[in-house]
């Protein structure tokens, strides 16, 4: 039969110790955990969810790198449709 008592190994668990959570926003949280400092992009304080409003987060330009290859594509698109509109008409 299994025993029903069997001694855990020593030694071999991470140390539990006091820890903060870092959010982007500035807000930080007293917790405990393996690690001592725990970085987060968005927390309860900054979370549109919990807050109710909608924040417009642009990271590196990347919106706007959009938007211009859109207005691009758009413009090449129209292009095209008067050079194709302009072949049917000869």
């Amino acid at each position: 039969m299994y025993a029903a008592f069997v001694e855990m190994k020593a030694d071999i668990h991470p140390k539990y110790q006091e820890a903060e959570i870092r959010c982007a926003c500035g807000n930080v949280i007293k917790t405990r955990s393996t690690k001592h400092t725990i970085l987060v992009g968005i927390c309860n304080l900054c979370h549109p969810f919990y807050t109710g409003t909608q924040k417009f987060v642009d990271t590196a330009g990347r919106v706007d790198k959009f938007q211009q290859r859109m207005a691009k594509t758009q413009a090449a698109q129209a292009a095209a449709a008067v050079n194709t509109s302009k072949r049917k008409k000869k």
